[in-house]
């Protein structure tokens, strides 16, 4: 029989709690970001600036929405709780993982938020695609390999911090 303090128990079950929404959250996103790298952005880069426009409109429209924000900003918010319940002594060989994980997603937020979502908010204020006098102008100033450079960063940096949540749950198994 475990002699653990009163309450013991329910703050481990809030840390594991913590690092598996991170780590669940973390993934769906990383997966958001690795399909637009590997199956979006090159398949709408072989399309006509028309169809790329609206395509891209209408992507970045249906992406707006309560799911992918969950997982977009609850991977950010896990990781960060995850890090701040595992600084107690008897958790430490968890937390360089979870704090390593939270850098480097901060680091994907701080893309989205500084090129992709700009970029995102120029093409769609561009209007409706059968509106546009120059619809090559649009996609060129939208730069969509400036895009997609940058979603790959962020793609990958998401990748790591995913494994390094995934080597935290490890090690948080190894102390239970």
């Amino acid at each position: 029989m475990s002699m653990q303090p009163p309450g013991a128990g329910d703050m481990e079950l809030l840390r594991a709690a913590a690092l598996i929404a991170a780590t669940m959250t973390m993934g769906l996103v990383t997966g958001t970001f690795g399909l637009y790298a590997n199956a979006i952005m090159p398949g709408l880069s072989r399309t006509d600036d028309k169809t790329f426009v609206g395509a891209f409109q209408s992507i970045d429209k249906a992406i707006i929405n309560p799911l992918f924000m969950v997982c977009f900003f609850g991977a950010l918010v896990f990781t960060g709780l995850a890090a701040v319940l595992h600084l107690d002594a008897d958790n430490r060989p968890v937390l360089p993982w979870v704090a390593a994980a939270f850098v480097l997603y901060l680091a994907a937020v701080v893309v989205t938020l500084a090129v992709n979502v700009p970029l995102n908010d120029a093409l769609r204020a561009a209007g409706d695609p059968d509106r546009i006098g120059d619809l090559r102008a649009v996609r060129r100033r939208f730069s969509e390999s400036r895009w997609a450079a940058w979603n790959l960063v962020r793609a990958l940096v998401s990748v790591v911090a995913f494994g390094c949540l995934a080597w935290a749950l490890v090690a948080h198994g190894a102390l239970t």
